[in-house]
């Protein structure tokens, strides 16, 4: 059964890493995916009951991100709507690909730190596409984000989601994982950021069209600073309550909803179509969100028939080195959810073996992290960032991933020798 439900999934990868191809949207075949991996889950079950209970567990999960997206994409939309990106556009003040690249890798790198890798991407692949009209030039800063967003997420306790795992099961610190992971992460950034700036050549020249009827200067900066401040609140609620992120996603998005609609009463011209928070969710991509799901029904299938544990306690048993191991399941995170792996990992390792700090714990965060930089399906911010703006597994494949793998053996590496000599 679990190989069955394997050879399903393989196959619906395949078609979506050939979507081009084909000419089959990619949300249409993870969904067939998800769904087909989860029928013969349950066909081939002696207890119907437990795979039902097991999919609902999962559908709450997934749940939680898809609201969280939902929230996220639509005060992205909305600051977009009132003309909000304009407000940092205007203060880059440099016309060269390069240094807009260096701003951009280090804004998403720290971004990441206090947001979250999955916020970081869409936030700042929408400004992207703001800034940026040549395609070559915004897939290259794109790809770069989603590496440095992921490099940013893995040396913070609410950067990444794995990260926050580790972090509420106790087994890293919030200060260790700066102090041991930030050097790494930078190196994982750098190494690639050294890659695809040679790539780029020139000054850019940004012709998208302004807004015809562009909002109140005040206006556009109350909306701009108050959905950044809101996106930032988002982390400060899930440590102060130990709600699940999506639910300060859903506040934030409430109460930027809530001050849109009393500025359009205010506007002067309420007709304004950009005043009102109901254009935003219509320029949601729901195509995207769908894609997401279908991704996350079919690996959470895996990990219902066990086939994730099988393979990181095959890595385990057949590899006698834990830094091996977790190096092996950092790539395994270019092809499946981190989360369900570090959740194996979890599982399968206690703090009596490995206490709270250790390195296998931290070096464990950082594979994760960047791991699933490699390829463009392998983490929340390359998923995003392909939804938006339509990257293609091969070009990905092709441009930014030999550059995301040097990166993540360079912070490996860096992760290692660190280890040695603080001891």
């Amino acid at each position: 059964m679990t190989w069955l439900v394997l050879a399903v999934f393989l196959i619906g990868y395949i078609f979506i890493v050939i979507e081009h191809q084909i000419r089959l949207d990619k949300a249409a075949t993870a969904l067939i995916t998800g769904v087909l991996c989860w029928v013969i889950a349950i066909f081939n079950s002696s207890d119907p009951h437990l795979v039902n209970h097991q999919l609902m567990e999962h559908i709450g999960e997934i749940a939680g991100i898809v609201f969280f997206l939902v929230g996220a994409m639509t005060i992205v939309e909305l600051i977009d709507l009132y003309d909000g990106f304009q407000i940092i556009i205007d203060k880059i003040q440099t016309k060269s690909k390069r240094k807009l690249l260096l701003i951009i890798t280090i804004l998403a790198f720290f971004l990441s730190a206090v947001l979250d890798n999955l916020t970081t991407a869409i936030v700042m692949t929408s400004l992207v596409t703001k800034i940026l009209s040549d395609k070559r030039d915004k897939l290259l800063t794109i790809g770069m984000i989603v590496i440095a967003a992921n490099a940013g997420g893995a040396w913070s306790p609410i950067g990444d989601v794995t990260t926050t795992m580790l972090w509420i099961g106790n087994q890293i610190t919030a200060w260790d994982i700066i102090r041991r992971l930030f050097i790494p992460s930078v190196i994982a950034t750098l190494i690639p950021l050294l890659w695809i700036i040679f790539k780029l050549n020139g000054e850019f020249v940004s012709d998208i069209p302004k807004q015809q009827t562009a909002p109140h200067p005040k206006q556009q900066a109350f909306i701009f600073y108050s959905g950044i401040g809101l996106l930032l609140f988002v982390p400060v609620f899930k440590t102060l309550t130990h709600l699940p992120p999506f639910m300060g996603m859903m506040l934030s998005l409430g109460l930027l909803w809530l001050i849109s609609e009393m500025l359009h009463k205010k506007s002067a011209d309420v007709s304004l179509p950009q005043s009102g928070i109901f254009s935003a969710l219509e320029r949601i991509d729901m195509p995207s969100i769908l894609f997401f799901m279908g991704i996350l029904l079919s690996v959470g299938s895996l990990q219902a028939t066990g086939m994730l544990e099988q393979a990181a306690h095959y890595l385990s048993d057949s590899i006698n080195n834990d830094t091996v191991v977790i190096t092996g399941i950092g790539l395994l995170s270019s092809i499946f959810d981190n989360v369900p792996l570090v959740a194996a990992v979890q599982g399968m390792y206690d703090l009596q073996q490995y206490p709270t700090g250790s390195f296998f714990w931290e070096y464990l965060a950082f594979c994760s992290g960047t791991g699933g930089s490699i390829l463009i399906i392998g983490s929340a911010a390359g998923v995003a960032a392909m939804g938006i703006e339509k990257i293609s597994f091969f070009w990905y494949l092709k441009n930014i991933s030999i550059a995301a793998l040097l990166g993540y053996a360079g912070g490996a590496l860096c992760c290692i020798g660190l280890d040695m000599l603080m001891g």
